[in-house]
C-alpha cells in the first residue's frame, strides 16, 4: 500500500476544512436569512395590527391599500437597517442581549423614515401618522417575543439530547445564571442543566432560562434523584474551600460528581462548557479571596527596583510574579540555580535569553558577590525568599541551615543596608513560632536579624512575614503524596493526627506584597492561614481523587522536630491588628549580628545549639561566666549549652 504524499494529505485535509467552513458558513446565512423573513413578516403583521386599533378594530378600513403599502415599505426599510446596522450583520446568540440591543437599534432606524414619510410627503396618503409610531413599537415587541418562544422551546429540550451528561448547577449568581445559558445554548457542550441550587433563601423559586431554584445545599441528595443528574457542578468562583468542602461532601453522599467553575482571573472570555473542571486539592485546601489594596502596592512598587532572593524558587518566581503586574522599573531575580533562572524568566517575558541584565546568578552565602549586585542595582524593594525548608534534611545538616538560612541571611541583610534600601521584607515561615526544629531555629534567627536592622536609624524599613505550607511548591508534602499515589502507594503518614497549615502560591504571593506595605518597622507579619489541616484527610483525598481504593496509608511516626500542629505564634507573642483582615503583626526581639557572626560554628551539632539558643532567648548569648555561676537560664536537655561551648565564640 503507497504512502500518501504529506504535502497531498495536508492539501486534502485543508481542503476537507475549507468545505467544512463553507459548509457552516452557508447554514449560518440560511439562518439569517430565514430569521430576517421571520422580522419582516412580523413587521407586516405588526402594520396591519396597528392600523386595525387605530381603526376601533374595524377589519374593513385596515385591509385597504395604503396600509398594505406601508407595511411593505416598514418591512423594505426594516431589513436594509437590520443588514446594515441591526442583528443580520453579524452571528448573534438568538435572545441575547447583543441581539436585542441590535433590533431596538434597526426599528428605530426604521421608525424615522417611516414617520417623514407620512408627515412631509404624499406617498402613503391616508395612512395615519400614529402608524409610523405604532407599527415599529408592535414589531419591536412581536420580534422580541418571537425569540423568546425559540429560547423556551430550547429550554424544554436542553436535556433531551442523547449522549448528555444532567448537572445541578450549584450558584445561582451571575457565574451560575451565565454558565446554565452557555450550556443551554452550546451545540457542541456535553452538559445539561437540570436544576440550580443556592443557599440564599431570597433566590428559592427564582427561574433561571427555565429551570427554579430548588433549594440549598441540603435538597442535593433529593434534586439528585428526583432529575437522575450524574454530577454538581459549583458555579461560584470565589467559593472559599469551607463552601468546596461542604459540597462535596454533600455530592458524594448523593453519589454525584463535583465539577467547578474556575476563579475569574483563571479564566479568558465568556464562561463556556469547557471552563468547567474536576475539583481538586488546591479547591479543596488553598482556595480563597484575597483582597488587596492595590492601589498602594502599586504605589510602594511602580517605577522602582525591585529584587528578589531565591527568585528560582516556588514563593521567589511567584514573587516575581506579582510584582512584575505592579510595573516595577526593574525586576532583578537572584538565585543560585541557573536553570530556575532560565524558567522564571520565560515565565515573566515569554524569552529567556539570560542577558537583559535582569538575573543575578549568586549565592547568599557569597556577600561579597551580593555587595556587588546591590551596589550595581540599587534596589528600593528586597523581597528575601532564598532559604533551605527542608525540616528533615536539616535536622540531619544543621550547619547547612547555619550558613544559608542566618549567615545568608545576614549577607543579604548587610549588602541591602549598604545599598540604601527603602523595604526589606524577609520571608520567614510559621515553623520560626515557637521553634522546635533547625528549620524553625534559623528562621527565627533570621527574623531577629531583621528586626535588628530595624532598629538603626535613617535606613529603610525591614519586616519579616510569616506563614506556613504552600501548595504546588517543590519538595512539599502534596507533591511526596502525589508521586507515591503514581506508583502505586502506599502513602506515608507520619502520624494520625498530625495537621498543618494550607494556603496556595498565589495568595501568599500577594499577601506578601501586602504586608510589605503596612508592616511596621521590626515587627513579623503572619498571614492568616485559615483552618489546619489533618495530614491524613489530605493523603485520603488524594486516593479518592485517584479512583484507586488499594492505595494504603502507613504511619510512620513523627520525626524528630515535627510537632503534631503548627503555630502561626509563639505563646508571648502579642498579637496586633494590622489593619487587613488576613494580616496579624507580632513584634521580635533584634538579635545583634555580631553575636551571630562571632558563634562561628564548625560543626552540626554546635551550630544546632547556638540556633537554639538564639532562636529561644530574647537576650544574645550570656556570658559563660554568667553560666557557670547559675545567672540566666540554661537550655534543656542533651543541646544544653555549657562554659566550654560557649568560651571560644563569646563577643570580645
Amino acid at each position: 500500500m503507497d504512502t500518501p504524499h504529506p504535502i497531498l494529505h495536508a492539501s486534502k485535509a485543508t481542503s476537507s476544512r475549507v468545505v467544512a467552513n463553507a459548509g457552516w458558513r452557508r447554514r449560518e446565512t440560511l439562518v439569517q436569512a430565514g430569521w430576517a423573513a421571520a422580522d419582516a413578516l412580523v413587521m407586516v403583521v405588526a402594520s396591519f395590527v396597528a392600523a386595525w386599533v387605530r381603526y376601533d378594530l374595524s377589519i374593513e378600513t385596515v385591509l385597504l391599500r395604503p396600509t398594505a403599502a406601508f407595511a411593505v415599505l416598514a418591512a423594505f426599510l426594516f431589513l436594509i437597517f437590520g443588514v446594515l446596522i441591526g442583528p443580520y450583520r453579524i452571528g448573534h446568540l438568538r435572545g441575547s442581549f447583543e441581539e436585542t440591543a441590535d433590533l431596538g437599534r434597526a426599528v428605530v432606524a426604521t421608525a424615522l423614515p417611516l414617520i417623514a414619510t407620512v408627515l412631509f410627503t404624499d406617498w402613503l396618503r391616508g395612512v395615519p401618522r400614529s402608524l409610523a409610531l405604532l407599527a415599529p413599537a408592535l414589531a419591536l415587541g412581536g420580534m422580541f417575543t418571537l425569540r423568546f418562544v425559540v429560547r423556551s422551546y430550547r429550554w424544554g429540550r436542553g436535556t433531551e439530547g442523547p449522549g448528555l451528561r444532567k448537572v445541578i448547577i450549584f450558584g445561582a449568581g451571575l457565574s451560575g445564571r451565565q454558565l446554565v445559558r452557555a450550556l443551554q445554548n452550546d451545540s457542541h457542550t456535553s452538559y445539561a442543566p437540570v436544576a440550580i441550587l443556592d443557599d440564599d433563601p431570597h433566590k428559592r423559586r427564582l427561574r433561571i432560562d427555565g429551570l427554579r431554584v430548588q433549594g440549598g445545599r441540603e435538597a442535593i441528595a433529593r434534586v439528585a434523584e428526583q432529575t437522575d443528574a450524574s454530577a454538581l457542578v459549583i458555579a461560584i468562583p470565589s467559593a472559599e474551600r469551607e463552601l468546596l468542602a461542604d459540597l462535596r461532601a454533600a455530592a458524594r453522599g448523593a453519589g454525584l460528581d463535583v465539577l467547578v467553575l474556575p476563579p475569574t482571573d483563571a479564566r479568558i472570555g465568556r464562561i463556556n462548557s469547557g471552563d468547567l473542571r474536576n475539583l481538586d486539592l488546591e479547591d479543596l485546601l488553598g482556595r480563597r479571596r484575597v483582597q488587596l489594596d492595590e492601589g498602594a502596592i502599586s504605589e510602594s512598587i511602580r517605577g522602582k527596583v525591585v529584587l528578589v532572593t531565591g527568585a528560582g524558587g516556588s514563593i521567589g518566581s511567584e514573587l516575581a510574579r506579582q510584582i512584575d503586574r505592579f510595573g516595577p522599573r526593574k525586576l532583578v531575580l537572584l538565585d543560585r540555580d541557573e536553570s530556575a533562572l532560565h524558567k522564571v524568566q520565560m515565565s515573566l517575558t515569554g524569552r529567556a535569553l539570560l542577558d537583559d541584565g535582569t538575573l543575578a546568578l549568586v549565592s547568599i552565602r557569597d556577600l561579597d558577590g551580593l555587595r556587588d549586585i546591590f551596589a550595581r542595582e540599587t534596589p528600593h524593594l528586597v523581597f528575601h525568599a532564598a532559604a533551605l525548608k527542608h525540616l528533615t534534611l536539616l535536622e540531619q545538616f544543621p550547619l547547612e541551615a547555619w550558613k544559608t538560612n542566618v549567615l545568608g541571611t545576614l549577607n543579604v541583610l548587610r549588602a541591602a543596608e549598604e545599598s540604601g534600601v527603602e523595604v526589606f521584607v524577609n520571608i520567614s515561615t510559621d515553623k520560626a513560632a515557637n521553634p522546635s526544629c533547625v528549620l524553625g531555629y534559623s528562621k527565627r534567627v533570621a527574623e531577629r536579624l531583621t528586626a535588628h536592622y530595624a532598629t538603626k536609624q535613617n535606613i529603610g524599613r525591614f519586616v519579616s512575614v510569616r506563614f506556613g505550607n504552600v501548595l504546588g511548591s517543590r519538595g512539599s508534602v502534596i507533591e511526596a503524596f502525589t508521586a507515591q499515589v503514581q506508583r502505586g502507594g502506599p502513602i506515608t503518614v507520619t502520624d494520625p493526627e498530625v495537621e498543618r497549615y494550607f494556603m496556595l502560591i498565589p495568595e501568599a504571593s500577594q499577601l506578601v506584597l501586602q504586608a510589605s506595605v503596612i508592616g511596621r518597622d521590626g515587627e513579623v507579619m503572619v498571614l492568616d492561614m485559615g483552618s489546619p489541616v489533618k495530614i491524613v484527610d489530605v493523603a485520603k483525598t488524594l486516593i479518592e481523587m485517584s479512583g484507586r481504593s488499594d492505595i494504603e496509608i502507613v504511619y510512620t511516626g513523627l520525626r524528630h522536630g515535627e510537632k503534631l500542629s503548627e503555630e502561626l505564634f509563639a505563646p508571648n507573642e502579642a498579637i496586633r491588628n494590622s489593619g487587613h483582615p488576613l494580616v496579624n503583626a507580632v513584634g521580635v526581639p533584634p538579635i545583634n549580628p555580631w553575636d551571630v557572626v562571632n558563634a562561628d560554628p564548625t560543626s552540626g551539632e554546635e551550630a544546632l545549639k547556638w540556633m537554639r539558643h538564639a532562636a529561644t532567648y530574647d537576650l544574645p548569648a550570656p556570658d559563660p561566666n554568667e553560666m557557670i555561676n547559675g545567672a540566666g537560664t540554661p537550655v534543656d536537655g542533651d543541646l544544653a549549652l555549657t562554659a566550654a561551648d560557649l568560651r571560644p565564640h563569646v563577643r570580645r
